[in-house]
């Protein structure tokens, strides 16, 4: 059938060798997508750059500042760009194309990822039947990061023949029966050209956001639950149930409503909208079916403008979830089980931090 394809599909796609990997493990399957892995194999590179008319190598040659090997940890520099080749490679079916997003976990970082493939004129776009490599380009934006082989930055999602998107009108009949957002009020005004997402800013005594500091210690990507908050994020106080998004600046939110993914379905949450605002907002936009399973969680939203300071008010829309149908039911479901790291959170920093989800926040 239709649709993205679940757990059960990367499962056999590996085992059929569509894709391959020397290290590869299970536990980067998710329900809906694939996390990918650092090789060893990186470089320092001159700009950004697509390779529509060559392969990635071929291209890469004349762009290399320095080779970098990271079968030992080595620290990506702020706003220095590198491009790592990926364990992973692929020898797909003509009827199979994708396509990758930063983990939950990169996003919450403010590390700007994007996928790269040989002849291809687009970011993020794994053709239908591509064979080869995938590379992956990295800048990181507001802390230094020491990587290593084995890291993981992205995701792949797969799809068979075509998405199969769910328009408004199924959207509002799902959620009567089978509930994807949980707010008090306005639920259908909520659904117009996906579910639209709004940002939570009406606790005056409570951290309602952090923003990212200037000069930091370096963070260790491998390293969970390790690194403090006070040396990395300065708490942000919601005046008048708004805050000034200052231009350049990081900051992590989170949403007024609760949303959810059924099993059967998945979500991408698109980053950027200039319908909505001049800034772009969540960076990682995959979210697998089981997501805020049974009462919805919120979505956390990473916010950044480029160009100008932006006034954000309690229950502005920020973003949108479009939700497409899953090719089947996926027999794996994001929780528990599979220790997902983000489900029925709140205001939560990525996993690196210590204790880093407000306790007290009144939800």
């Amino acid at each position: 059938m239709n649709g993205s394809l679940t757990h059960k599909d990367y499962k056999k796609l590996f085992d059929d060798k569509q894709i391959q990997s020397i290290k590869f493990n299970i536990d980067q399957i998710q329900p809906s997508s694939l996390d990918l892995t650092l090789s060893n194999e990186c470089y320092e590179i001159k700009y950004s750059f697509l390779s529509p008319k060559s392969k990635v190598m071929s291209k890469l040659k004349n762009l290399i500042i320095r080779k970098i090997n990271l079968n030992k940890k080595f620290k990506f520099k702020k706003n220095k760009t590198y491009i790592v080749k990926l364990n992973e490679k692929l020898t797909l079916n003509k009827n199979i194309f994708g396509h990758c997003n930063p983990k939950s976990s990169t996003g919450r970082l403010d590390i700007f990822c994007r996928t790269i493939v040989d002849y291809s004129d687009e970011y993020e776009k794994i053709p239908k039947g591509y064979k080869g490599d995938i590379f992956l380009e990295v800048t990181t934006r507001s802390f230094d990061i020491k990587f290593q082989a084995g890291d993981k930055l992205n995701q792949l999602r797969l799809v068979y023949e075509k998405h199969n998107y769910l328009d408004d009108k199924d959207l509002i009949s799902i959620n009567k029966q089978d509930q994807i957002v949980f707010d008090e009020k306005n639920i259908n005004f909520k659904i117009e050209n996906g579910l639209k997402v709004s940002v939570y800013l009406s606790s005056p005594n409570k951290v309602l956001a952090y923003c990212a500091k200037s000069n930091t210690p370096a963070i260790d990507f491998s390293k969970i639950n390790l690194h403090k908050i006070n040396d990395y994020w300065k708490p942000i106080y919601s005046k008048n149930k708004s805050i000034i998004i200052e231009k350049n600046k990081f900051y992590i939110l989170r949403s007024k409503e609760r949303v959810r993914i059924p099993p059967k379905l998945a979500g991408e949450m698109i980053p950027y909208d200039t319908g909505i605002g001049d800034f772009r907002a969540h960076y990682a936009g995959f979210f697998d079916p089981g997501f805020g399973d049974p009462n919805g969680s919120y979505a956390v939203l990473e916010v950044k403008t480029n160009e100008l300071p932006f006034l954000l008010e309690d229950g502005q829309t920020i973003a949108r979830i479009k939700y497409e149908k899953l090719n089947k039911k996926s027999n794996i479901v994001y929780g528990l089980d599979i220790k997902s790291n983000y489900q029925n959170q709140g205001l939560k920093l990525s996993k690196h931090f210590i204790n880093n989800e407000e306790e007290n926040f009144n939800y």
